[in-house]
């Protein structure tokens, strides 16, 4: 950092050795100082090299600063928010985003050790306590049991954190414009994740969160229609290859067939066979292709059970696959 020309760059007391006790507290509390070589008022402050140097003739004024800084680097502001030991950070799945105190379930003091047994009631009782103030207005309320379904169904389901913290996000601001009312807490959240797996292109079908959910498809499916006509902009429909990597690999196959049922997706594609076919069922019957190809051969019981299709679907997909491509080209 470069001096301004009104004097110190830093008011860091380690530069006294430079001048003497005396001179440097009145330099000090004047707010300027000048290079004992040339008078010049502006330095330079090179927090890798440890100096300070004058800026006029290059004169290091102090050669061993010490570093103030974390001792961890951070390369974007997410990263610098989770690794700052001021608190928890910031998340959308606590309905105060989580700048509360809370009171951690494990049952240990400060220094790691267990509670003795007469603490434990009296903390379990502070821990609730704790909850019922945190959570005081009926809003809060809701988002509390809507975050806590969401978290519920993420798990299950397998998703990535960023899935269940873009359904949070979603659902706060559904509930800002009031969508939520008249409409069950549990199917709005489904339809939230239903809707962030979308935006993320995460393959996962309304049937599989339905699944999970402790809501009814059809009304989970009411509440993403109106998610779509009043918050989401655009959402990219589910494509088949989005559905590849996750059969291919519990199916156990190999990367070359994964890439292999792609080809052939994309192939099937450009000769519009996928207009009106549902993706899970394309891309079953090009992974089972595919697998048929390179000896990696898997039934169609076990690609339809996967896929979360039946077995009629894999094989009429399989035969207008066979039908129109040429599979001299893909080999």
């Amino acid at each position: 950092m470069v001096g301004d020309g009104l004097g110190w760059v830093d008011d860091d007391p380690y530069l006294a050795p430079v001048y003497t006790e005396e001179k440097y507290e009145k330099l000090r509390k004047g707010r300027e100082a000048r290079c004992p070589i040339c008078g010049g008022t502006q330095f330079i402050k090179d927090p890798e090299r440890g100096e300070i140097t004058c800026l006029d003739c290059g004169w290091v004024l102090h050669d061993h600063l010490i570093d103030r800084g974390p001792e961890w680097r951070a390369f974007d502001s997410e990263q610098k928010i989770k690794r700052a030991r001021t608190g928890s950070p910031l998340t959308p799945l606590k309905p105060n985003k989580g700048l509360s105190t809370t009171i951690d379930w494990r049952d240990k003091d400060i220094s790691g050790r267990s509670l003795s047994p007469e603490r434990k009631p009296q903390i379990s009782r502070m821990r609730r306590l704790n909850k019922i103030i945190n959570i005081s207005e009926s809003s809060e309320k809701n988002l509390y049991v809507a975050f806590t379904e969401i978290e519920r169904i993420s798990s299950q389901l397998g998703l990535p954190g960023t899935i269940a913290n873009e359904a949070a996000i979603l659902y706060r601001r559904a509930a800002k414009r009031r969508l939520i009312k008249g409409r069950s807490i549990e199917s709005m959240a489904a339809a939230c994740i239903y809707a962030a797996c979308r935006r993320y292109k995460v393959p996962r079908s309304l049937d599989e969160i339905s699944d999970t959910a402790r809501a009814d498809k059809r009304e989970i499916g009411r509440s993403y229609r109106l998610l779509t006509k009043e918050i989401l902009e655009k959402v990219p429909p589910s494509k088949a290859v989005d559905y590849v990597p996750r059969i291919a690999s519990s199916l156990k196959l190999s990367a070359g067939v994964e890439q292999l049922a792609i080809r052939i997706i994309n192939e099937a594609s450009s000769l519009r066979l996928t207009s009106g076919r549902m993706p899970k069922g394309l891309a079953a019957a090009a992974v089972y292709l595919a697998a048929i190809i390179t000896n990696q051969k898997r039934t169609q019981r076990e690609v339809a059970m996967i896929a979360g299709v039946t077995e009629v679907t894999v094989r009429n997909r399989f035969k207008e696959l066979m039908d129109k491509i040429n599979f001299v080209i893909l080999v």
